[in-house]
């Protein structure tokens, strides 16, 4: 029911995806779930399609996700591994469960100062019988083993260490991420994007990530300028 608590919970959050192709390079922006739902999310389908249209040099993936469903991230990190780009992850805000290894599909990762990088064991929603749940169990250490795999290759790490960071649902702060090797670099002139999700779903999230920012109210200033044109009619 966690996956299901992630996607409700953040029904009104600001999401954004979006592909800008500038001439060499390209930015692709997942500030977004990851999997599809009622209320939007990236679907594999779509970045997929979009992103092998790309004819570039230089991919530029820039990512502030609180996650999502874990076969749609394995699509995505498949073609971004495919792509003939050099592809550079960004992540500006928090890379947070599947958005991980989506990010280090990339040749290169870097992590703005104060963002945020997190890893745990997978997550799936089963009904059944008892035969059932424990084909579901199977599935899950698959899965674990799988993206474990991603992050030993990475770091350099033995399966039993990220077997440990992945069972205790690891949180870490950028300069973490970095010693740890999950990330090449800390982009220190670059402040995390502000957090527009709620992370409550996932265990033990710092108090920071359970309640995202309020949006800054927009000016409207046509109507402003309506109302002063009015005003000044009035005490002419």
């Amino acid at each position: 029911m966690k996956l299901l608590q992630l996607f409700q919970s953040n029904q009104k959050a600001k999401r954004d995806f979006r592909i800008v192709n500038e001439g060499g390079e390209a930015t692709i922006y997942i500030y977004d779930i990851i999997g599809e739902d009622w209320y939007g999310g990236v679907a594999a389908k779509d970045f997929v399609m979009q992103l092998t249209a790309l004819d570039v040099e230089v991919i530029h993936l820039r990512i502030n996700s609180p996650g999502g469903d874990v076969f749609e991230a394995r699509a995505m990190a498949t073609a971004l591994k495919q792509h003939s780009a050099k592809v550079i992850a960004h992540i500006d805000g928090q890379a947070v469960s599947a958005a991980t290894y989506v990010a280090l599909a990339a040749d290169e990762v870097e992590i703005a100062a104060g963002g945020f990088f997190m890893i745990h064991n997978a997550w799936t929603i089963q009904m059944g019988n008892a035969s059932e749940f424990r084909s579901a169990a199977v599935l899950l250490d698959k899965v674990d083993a799988s993206i474990s795999a991603d992050y030993e290759q990475k770091t350099g790490k033995s399966a039993e260490e990220i077997a440990k960071l992945m069972a205790a649902t690891t949180w870490m702060t950028a300069e973490e991420a970095l010693a740890e090797g999950f990330v090449d670099r800390i982009t220190e002139d670059k402040k995390a994007a502000k957090n527009h999700w709620n992370l409550a779903a996932y265990g033990n999230a710092p108090k920071a990530l359970t309640e995202p920012e309020e949006p800054e109210p927009q000016v409207d200033r046509e109507a402003l300028e309506r109302r002063l044109s009015l005003l000044e009619k009035i005490a002419a």
